[in-house]
């Protein structure tokens, strides 16, 4: 059994995604034949202040999640998690994206981690 499966574990990091605008960014898509849980997000790092950005979402996942509190650039970050909600997988195939819906006042960019289970 391959170590990135049927366990926690990062599955990607895609850097300078665009925290502004109101768009869908890929941050994974599972290989065929495996399904993607996604289990929390790392987002950090940002290149400016994220105020204003009070509404950003993750295909299946959370929806509505507030980063304006992320106003240190280079060193802020937040850890999105599941919070026993739920949720629907991540089939093969099928990107999981952020998408911006209210982004930051800003142009800003930011540096993605996203975790899950793929099997």
């Amino acid at each position: 059994m391959d170590l990135t499966e049927n366990a926690i574990t990062k599955v990607a990091t895609v850097t300078g995604v665009d925290m502004k605008t109101a768009a869908a960014t890929t941050l994974f898509t599972p290989p065929t034949g495996k399904t993607f849980y996604p289990t929390h997000v790392i987002v950090r790092e940002p290149s400016a202040s994220l105020a204003g950005g009070t509404s950003y979402g993750f295909t299946g996942w959370k929806q509505g999640v507030d980063l304006s509190s992320m106003t240190t650039l280079g060193t802020d970050y937040m850890v999105i998690d599941s919070n026993n909600v739920k949720y629907t997988k991540c089939a093969a195939a099928t990107a999981f994206q952020m998408t911006v819906t209210t982004g930051s006042t800003l142009a800003a960019t930011a540096t993605f981690d996203v975790f899950g289970i793929l099997a």
